[in-house]
């Protein structure tokens, strides 16, 4: 299926799911960075993330493009090829979780020995 914009797996026009991951935020996880799909904008940790929801969304759903959640960042990784593009389409705001949330996030959540959970 190809999107209005001519590029498969991508929707500009679908909000976030949120500011956290939609899954670790479920179970009162944590994150070290976001990543958000290009096609339904649910918002997944990254693969150094102890739960990895971003690939599991990618698996279960087929949805190819993500997109860093993190403020500054524009670039795309593309499963189903796995392609890097520095960058792409704007997608419908906010672009990243707010300044203000630390990274790994959220707040409170975030184990002293954080970095002994990391996947490398």
């Amino acid at each position: 299926m190809t999107s209005d914009n001519g590029i498969d797996g991508l929707d500009p026009g679908v909000p976030p799911s949120g500011a956290g991951c939609v899954e670790c935020d479920a179970a009162g996880g944590w994150w070290f960075h976001l990543r958000r799909c290009a096609q339904c904008g649910h918002i997944g940790c990254c693969d150094s993330s102890p739960s990895q929801h971003a690939t599991s969304h990618y698996k279960a759903t087929g949805h190819p493009l993500v997109q860093s959640f993190e403020p500054g960042e524009g670039w795309y990784w593309n499963y189903a090829t796995d392609e890097l593009f520095e960058s792409g389409p704007e997608l419908a705001p906010p672009a990243s979780h707010p300044a203000d949330q630390p990274t790994p996030g959220p707040a409170g959540r975030v184990p002293a020995d954080w970095a002994r959970a990391l996947h490398q």
